[in-house]
C-alpha cells in the first residue's frame, strides 16, 4: 500500500492531477507495487523554499510504502516521477525532491496488514 503525497509550487488542474494521478499508478510498478492499493494526494499552489530561495517551480514528493524496495527501485520510481511532474508541468528534476518512508505497520478498514 503505497501513499504518494506531492506538495507542488505550481497551480495543478484537475486534467493534470488526473493525469498526474494516472501516470503514477503505472509508476508505483517500479516499487513492485500495483495501482489498486495507491493512494496519491496532489496539493498544489504550495509554497517551498531550498537553501533560503523561494522554489518557483518545484515539488516535494513524499513515497510511504508498506515494506520497502530496493535502491535500484526507489531510482527507477524517482526518475519516474521526475518525469512525470516535467512532463505534465513543466518542473524540471533538479527542482523535484523526493523521499522514501518503508513502513512497517500500516492499518486500513478496522486493522492492520
Amino acid at each position: 500500500m503505497p501513499f504518494i503525497d506531492s506538495k507542488i509550487t505550481v497551480p495543478v488542474a484537475k486534467d493534470k492531477k488526473e493525469a498526474i494521478k494516472s501516470r503514477l499508478g503505472r509508476a508505483v510498478s517500479a516499487l513492485h507495487k500495483t495501482e489498486s492499493y495507491l493512494m496519491v494526494g496532489i496539493e498544489s499552489d504550495y509554497d517551498l523554499w531550498m537553501a533560503g530561495e523561494k522554489l518557483e517551480r518545484g515539488a516535494y514528493v513524499s513515497v510511504s510504502l508498506y515494506g520497502s524496495a530496493s535502491p535500484a527501485d526507489y531510482d527507477r520510481m524517482t526518475a519516474s516521477i521526475c518525469e512525470i511532474l516535467e512532463d505534465e508541468l513543466g518542473i524540471p528534476g533538479r527542482s523535484v525532491y523526493v523521499t522514501y518512508h518503508p513502513v512497517s505497520d500500516w492499518g486500513w478498514n478496522g486493522s492492520n496488514f
